[in-house]
């Protein structure tokens, strides 16, 4: 199980929300007006004032975090866990100690409300990944501690509590996706970059080796530096 830690304190939590809620500008939630200004906080969220309604708001005001008193930092990893790796709400309930009728209502809005858009790559794609520590430090529940990081040299993956996340960034439509994954091989990497408009497809890449097989597929254009070699931007690149 992925421990509650790696979503960070209640702080990192809500500047998330905040970052993902508001990526196109500050809207209100009652009058859909952009005539928003700050007004004070509320708790560890941004609270709002609008101008064309004179009613306050904040981050977490019409969404399915609102009214909770669970702490969003625990409706994050809940939902998270239960959606990538299909964890039970009884585990979800030991791991973040709420109430398994409350974890019900509060997830099952949130799979109703979901409308996550398809990756739909136009290119050209940047794509990388980056590895989250998930290890747990110490002992819970009386089971053996386990490594925070890996034990062995390499690139990480879930079973090794260190799991890749990949960003891909679309030039020709500026959408962005961050997808988390079990491993970052060739077959994750073919996954990602399936929905393409054209073919050949442009990617950027690092020199990590997965991406090689790209090169041999009429499918992808291939462009890559190699960091190993002090090479961090080649033009496009």
């Amino acid at each position: 199980m992925i421990p509650l830690d790696v979503f960070g304190s209640e702080s990192v939590a809500a500047d998330l929300l905040q970052q993902v809620r508001w990526r196109n500008g500050v809207t209100c939630p009652r009058c859909r007006s952009d005539r928003t200004v700050k007004n004070g906080s509320y708790g560890h969220f941004q609270r709002y004032l609008c101008k064309n309604c004179d009613r306050t708001f904040n981050d977490k005001t019409g969404t399915i975090f609102a009214h909770s008193k669970v702490a969003l930092r625990k409706w994050l990893f809940s939902i998270y866990a239960f959606l990538r790796f299909n964890t039970s709400l009884r585990q979800l309930q030991l791991e973040i100690d709420v109430q398994y009728k409350t974890i019900h209502q509060r997830v099952e809005r949130f799979t109703k409300a979901l409308d996550a858009p398809s990756v739909n790559l136009v290119g050209p794609v940047e794509i990388d990944e980056v590895y989250v520590s998930a290890g747990l430090k110490g002992r819970e529940r009386d089971r053996p501690s386990r490594s925070r990081s890996l034990s062995t040299r390499g690139r990480g993956s879930y079973e090794q509590d260190k799991p890749p996340v990949f960003t891909i960034v679309d030039r020709g439509t500026g959408n962005r996706y961050v997808i988390p994954a079990k491993s970052a091989d060739e077959s994750t990497i073919r996954l990602l970059l399936a929905n393409r408009d054209e073919e050949p497809l442009t990617v950027y890449t690092d020199g990590f080796r997965a991406y090689d097989p790209l090169n041999e597929d009429d499918a992808f254009d291939r462009e890559y530096v190699v960091h190993g070699d002090g090479e961090y931007a080649d033009k496009d690149v």
